[in-house]
């Protein structure tokens, strides 16, 4: 069962968040190391569509590492990708350097509070929903806010970069 609060849980994340003054919500659940996907497992946990809960996935654009944030209920269109940020080829990033880039550890990898600032684009599906949850930071630990909310702290873009 996933228990709400309203306190920072301490994340780079939600740290920014509160630094910003942006109104959200942590939900936090007891992350399984055997499940088959981490934004499944947190969709399931917080009781909530898939279509909500969005994963954040490290691309490398032209030899940029980017930032693209998707429902967990689709996948990345890295060609969709590519063509937002106006890059010619896109592929999923080595692990590790994303890992080193954004200071999370896969799973937990959240478009908040990143180490390094990297160009973020969010899923145009996003922007028509009262709120979406996010990786607060770590396994097991979400944060829900305005979409609005996010793409501002992140400059994100908002383009169609989700499939199925």
């Amino acid at each position: 069962m996933a228990k709400k609060s309203k306190k920072s849980a301490g994340t780079p994340a939600t740290v920014a968040l509160t630094a910003a003054g942006v109104a959200f919500t942590t939900h936090s659940y007891e992350h399984d190391p055997a499940a088959a996907s981490y934004g499944e497992e947190a969709a399931e946990a917080l009781g909530v569509a898939p279509e909500q809960v969005f994963k954040t996935l490290l691309a490398e654009v032209d030899g940029a590492l980017t930032v693209a944030v998707v429902p967990v209920s689709g996948s990345l269109d890295l060609k969709a990708l590519a063509a937002a940020v106006g890059g010619k080829r896109a592929a999923m990033a080595d692990p590790a350097a994303a890992e080193r880039s954004t200071g999370y550890v896969l799973g937990g990898i959240s478009p908040l509070g990143q180490r390094k600032r990297l160009r973020t684009v969010v899923d145009a599906s996003a922007e028509g929903r009262a709120t979406v949850c996010v990786s607060a930071g770590r396994r097991g630990l979400e944060v829900e806010l305005a979409p609005a909310d996010l793409v501002a702290l992140t400059g994100a873009l908002l383009a169609p970069i989700a499939r199925g």
